[in-house]
């Protein structure tokens, strides 16, 4: 690795620490620490929410698509603005003036306020656990695109690395933090990917006409692709922006219901089509390097040989010039820890407010929360770097955790604030049933009927059970 690279990069994570360090002097409170002093503004915000929601899984997983579809994967991120959208329609308006006058930090909160006590505490297990896995898995993204792009680059180091400055800044800085390097990790990973590796890699695999005689023609079509994939994307996705806790501490963050609108509106623009196109894009250029043998000084000779998220990291390895690899590699790099470091912020907001709070009887005013506070981030930021680093198997039990929180909350969520049912027992029931169907046909890889999605049949069993309990036990 270039020593320039280097210090590009660790300029930009000096930067990012400097935030953190930055709000540690300036929050006050809990209220500071994990929903912004609720003084939030919309651009803020709204680049926070699309940095989040994209990250490193998106970012490398739509050069994937490309990569193996062309054009049609950039339908993985319609489903991100169609979720924000109608949850800046729908959703907001119901929990920003319940959580200003209930004084929520968390979504489990809002799910106790419905159904008690018990269901709150289940549904923070299953939102805590689910982040936490969510954390380390991207961590590891980050850590694999590094030593991808870098072959000196261990993969460990590289993990410790991106895992130090994400959860030192997080754990200094709470929610400010968080959305404030968000805004810069996303503004630097947009710039990075207009200015520096689209124009780079097309100039380097040599043009439109080698580009149009490269790939199939169906690359450049936005419809093929079937209607079963569009669905599985649309109930993988869409709830979580029903459900998700690191939405809800930004829409508890934000000045007023309205300012909370705006900036899903326009996190919707930018999921759909700004940055879904990049992504796809880059994916086909790195199709186009691989065809052209641009690889094989890599290892890479023929299509069994990689793996489709590979081509991303590898043509960026390929095409960029010492200097602009480690501008780029800090774009990317700032995707991964806009997501890591928000899920780490959730899945504090969850032990913490829902779980401890409950057996320690502290208020938010209590002169040890602050303290609290941020060892619990620090301990749960150190456990998902190991997590990353030791148990891979562990970690995809975790991850398996984020689809139970899919599955589990969604259905109770849409009854108690958009029906009023207020049925206890149906909440809990649904949040097993639903989480638990979905869990056991991920773990035992069964075959589902048109290749659907396990997620659309734990939902369903979720709102079938909810329904039953809603109303045969009242």
């Amino acid at each position: 690795m270039a020593a320039v690279d280097l210090a590009v990069l660790g300029v930009y994570l000096l930067i990012m620490f400097g935030i953190g360090l930055y709000f540690h002097y300036r929050n006050n409170n809990v209220e500071d620490y994990y929903v912004g002093s609720r003084r939030m503004g919309k651009w803020h915000i709204g680049l926070s929410v699309v940095a989040t929601d994209v990250g490193g899984g998106f970012s490398i997983g739509l050069g994937g698509l490309g990569f193996l579809m062309g054009l049609s994967g950039s339908w993985l991120l319609f489903t991100g603005l169609l979720g924000a959208w109608l949850s800046a329609v729908l959703l907001i308006p119901r929990i920003k003036p319940l959580s200003d006058k209930m004084g929520f930090f968390t979504f489990p909160e809002v799910i106790g306020h419905f159904f008690g006590s018990k269901a709150a505490f289940l549904a923070a297990l299953i939102s805590g656990i689910g982040y936490l896995g969510f954390t380390s898995s991207q961590l590891l993204a980050g850590a694999k695109l590094a030593s991808g792009v870098f072959v000196a680059l261990d993969l460990e180091l590289a993990l410790i690395i991106l895992g130090v400055v994400a959860v030192s800044y997080t754990v200094l800085g709470g929610l400010k933090a968080v959305i404030y390097t968000d805004t810069i990790q996303w503004l630097l990973l947009i710039a990075g990917l207009i200015f520096l590796a689209i124009p780079l890699a097309y100039r380097a695999v040599g043009g439109w006409v080698v580009i149009e005689s490269e790939l199939p023609e169906h690359f450049f079509s936005l419809t093929a692709i079937s209607w079963t994939q569009i669905l599985n994307w649309i109930f993988t996705i869409l709830p979580i922006w029903f459900i998700g806790m690191t939405l809800y501490q930004r829409i508890y963050a934000s000045r007023s219901a309205s300012e909370a609108k705006r900036s899903w509106f326009i996190a919707g623009l930018f999921e759909w089509p700004v940055m879904a196109v990049m992504g796809v894009v880059l994916g086909m250029l790195a199709r186009v390097a691989f065809q052209l043998d641009m690889f094989v000084s890599l290892g890479y000779h023929s299509m069994d040989e990689i793996d489709a998220e590979m081509g991303l990291p590898l043509l960026l390895r390929t095409v960029l010039p010492v200097g602009i690899t480690g501008l780029v590699l800090a774009a990317y790099f700032s995707a991964i820890l806009s997501t890591a470091d928000s899920c780490l912020m959730a899945s504090s907001s969850n032990f913490l407010q829902d779980i401890v709070r409950s057996f320690t009887g502290f208020d938010h005013d209590h002169r040890n929360m602050m303290l609290w506070s941020k060892g619990l981030t620090l301990l749960l930021g150190a456990f998902a770097v190991w997590m990353a680093m030791s148990l891979t198997e562990v970690l995809s039990l975790m991850l398996y955790s984020y689809a139970f929180m899919v599955s589990g909350l969604f259905v109770p969520l849409i009854g108690g604030l958009f029906f009023g049912i207020r049925n206890r027992y149906a909440a809990i029931s649904s949040m097993v049933a639903g989480g638990g169907t979905t869990l056991v046909l991920l773990l035992l890889s069964v075959e589902l009927p048109f290749s659907l999605d396990a997620n659309i049949f734990g939902i369903a069993a979720g709102f079938i059970v909810f329904i039953l309990i809603s109303n045969f036990k009242k």
